[in-house]
């Protein structure tokens, strides 16, 4: 497109200038974390320049600071086959495997070098340039075939657009989100009442893969880069000897480079300076979960060569689950949507996997008894999974005398009804009032859950909200409600309202095995959800179903069917589903199964998949006869990773679950 004005020579100098000026400061902000101006004066560049493109727009090029964010929102993620395989890494986890690795290089290599670099918990991209510009950026995905993620990737500052040399090359990094960028979402997120991010990692995965580059932008990603992929990093063409000298190229030319890298030559050295690393890793801007140790000499690697998925010339070392010591301030109770006391401890906030955890979770008082935890305890926690705080033992050594020994209440603490030890679980107890405020607030947010009616934006503050104000009772009433009902609600307003609106009147339609599960069934969880929509096929066919009927079906015990019958037994929750069925709630199933290819097999998505969210696999596994789990068990079939897989590959790997890529599913399915 031309502009009605002619740019003069003095124009075009200027806008060149402006580039130029704005790529070194951000340079100097981004990756070299040393600013030479201030914030303001860089605004002020930068509309400068945008205001000159828009004036003539035939001097805009992509390598423009102003494409930073830009671009129309993607209907979805096109594929991408990388001309260079991005394997993992073989993963290992003690010291004396090090020393193993280290023996295996040295049948093949004499006098071998290592690099020993963080490994950054992030999401793995790889970023082709041609003739200097950056032209595409794709994820991991399953190695061979990732998404186009390459408008994202613009937002990323430390991406540099355009070389210091015209080079054509492709290199692989990993996107993260800094610690303190997670924290500020995290907390406005509380503050809306939208569900917590679970940790950094999860969230990078999640904000590369936003369809619409102006929420990724406001994600504030970082990235590292730590390898050549192919192309050439001299203009002569000449090829780098070591690894390490392509990173400190790769640097020169404008990317961040991985920090706190050492090249040594043994594996005590290794183990050194995984000690080292292990001691900063607090101390960090961004999360490392383990250490990559590689052979620094290229032409090493192709001597020992590569294995199925993972390269023979390096591996992970993983960090093992990570435990801090804090204070326990005070025990407090939870109420369950299904009656359950559950006792929380109230921590001096520590810094854990990711996130500052300040509460973590007791489960029972036989818990309690049986590691003697008291209040005002030096307690030891971890993340079960890197994800749910823990407390796993109390530090008996460092009591002074004043701790004081924890006992459950025998009323609710939210209604002051009695409560009573539930002899069918054992160690539950569980308050006896059905109209528990608590139970009612918990029962709400369990059918807005993701995994139930998934009523974005109905997180707990805001149900809280709609109870305190009386324009709720229960989750019927929320399809009652109208925009200027709750607009003038404490966090809310006009734009916040409608979403909520919208995206109530949305969950109508989710169907009946999100309904069943919505509905807090005690032991109905979603397997057991699809299980009685496929073999009743409508609500009312639920309600009236039989004992020896529900205990037919697959994986139901006596327990699980009597649950299903004592729950609709009660008037109020068969008035309950008549209110959301008046409501015109869909209370009948709305996916026939297409095949049986999946029956009797059971998977655990983990990670970012490469072409599918997690609930769409979830759907094409159950479509087919198949069914999806949360938690990896013996009763396992398969594990379908992606990329930045956490855990659940771990766990599957100790059981012998096999674990396969979303391309390996598609493939069973025929698609």
């Amino acid at each position: 497109m031309m502009s009605k004005n002619i740019p003069t020579d003095e124009i075009r100098a200027e806008v060149e200038k402006l580039r130029r000026e704005l790529t070194y400061h951000a340079e100097r902000y981004y990756v070299y974390d040393s600013p030479e101006i201030s914030d303001y004066d860089y605004d002020m560049m930068y509309a400068a320049l945008l205001k000159l493109e828009e004036e003539y727009p035939e001097l805009v090029t992509p390598d423009s600071p102003t494409h930073r964010v830009g671009g129309k929102p993607l209907d979805k993620f096109e594929k991408v086959t990388h001309s260079v395989k991005m394997n993992s890494l073989s993963d290992v986890f003690s010291y004396d495997e090090i020393r193993d690795f280290c023996d295996r290089v040295a049948l093949s290599v004499k006098d071998a070098e290592f690099s020993v670099e963080p490994k950054i918990d992030g999401l793995s991209v790889s970023l082709i340039y041609e003739n200097g510009v950056f032209v595409q950026g794709a994820t991991r995905g399953d190695g061979e075939i990732g998404e186009d993620v390459t408008q994202n990737l613009r937002t990323v500052y430390s991406i540099p657009l355009m070389l210091k040399k015209p080079l054509t090359l492709t290199v692989r990094g990993e996107v993260y989100m800094p610690r303190a960028v997670f924290e500020k979402i995290n907390s406005k997120r509380e503050k809306e009442g939208k569900p917590l991010m679970a940790n950094p990692r999860n969230a990078a995965a999640g904000s590369l893969r936003q369809l619409d580059p102006k929420v990724a932008a406001d994600r504030k990603l970082d990235i590292f880069v730590f390898n050549l992929q192919e192309g050439d990093i001299y203009e002569d063409g000449r090829a780098p000897v070591f690894h390490k000298e392509t990173l400190d190229t790769l640097s020169e030319l404008g990317f961040k480079t991985l920090e706190q890298t050492a090249v040594v030559s043994s594996a005590e050295q290794i183990i050194a300076h995984i000690e080292k690393l292990g001691q900063l890793r607090d101390s960090l801007a961004y999360d490392i979960d383990g250490v990559v140790i590689k052979l620094n000499k290229l032409s090493d690697r192709l001597v020992l060569g590569e294995g199925t998925n993972t390269p023979k010339w390096a591996v992970a070392y993983k960090f093992p689950p990570e435990e801090k010591e804090t204070k326990l301030l005070d025990i407090t109770i939870a109420v369950g949507r299904t009656g359950v006391l559950t006792p929380n401890a109230v921590l001096s906030p520590v810094r854990l996997a990711g996130t500052t955890v300040s509460r973590a979770t007791l489960h029972n008082l036989d818990f309690i008894r049986e590691r003697e935890i008291k209040i005002g305890d030096t307690v030891i926690v971890r993340k079960a999974g890197d994800i749910i705080p823990e407390v796993v033992r109390a530090n008996k050594d460092k009591r002074d005398g004043s701790e004081i020994e924890f006992n459950m209440p025998t009323v609710c603490p939210s209604c002051g009804e009695p409560v009573f030890r539930d002899e069918g679980e054992g160690v539950a107890i569980r308050c006896t009032n059905v109209g528990c405020p608590a139970q009612i607030s918990r029962s709400i947010e369990h059918f807005a859950s993701k995994g139930a009616m998934n009523i974005d934006g109905l997180g707990p503050q805001i149900v809280e909200l709609l109870l305190d104000s009386g324009l709720i009772k229960d989750a019927a009433d929320l399809y009652s409600l109208k925009a200027e009902d709750v607009e003038n609600l404490d966090r809310m307003g006009k734009k916040s309202a409608a979403k909520l609106i919208e995206s109530i009147e949305r969950s109508k339609s989710a169907g009946l095995e999100r309904l069943i599960y919505s509905l807090g069934i005690r032991s109905i969880g979603e397997i057991a959800a699809l299980a009685l929509a496929k073999r009743f096929g409508t609500l009312d066919a639920c309600i009236e179903a039989e004992l020896e009927e529900l205990c037919a079906l697959e994986d139901f015990g006596e327990i699980t069917a009597r649950s299903v019958v004592d729950f609709f037994s009660h008037p109020q929750n068969r008035e309950l589903c008549a209110r959301l069925k008046v409501a015109g709630v869909l209370t009948e199933a709305v996916a026939k199964q297409s095949s049986a290819k999946l029956e009797g097999l059971t998977f655990v998505l983990t990670g970012t998949l490469p072409t599918m969210s997690r609930d769409e696999a979830s759907s094409l596994i159950k479509a087919n006869g198949g069914k999806v789990s949360g938690s990896v068990s013996g009763k396992t079939s398969y594990v379908v990773a992606g990329e930045a897989a956490g855990s659940k590959l771990t766990k599957a790997a100790s059981l012998g679950v096999k674990i396969i890529s979303e391309e390996e599913l598609l493939l069973m399915i025929g698609d």
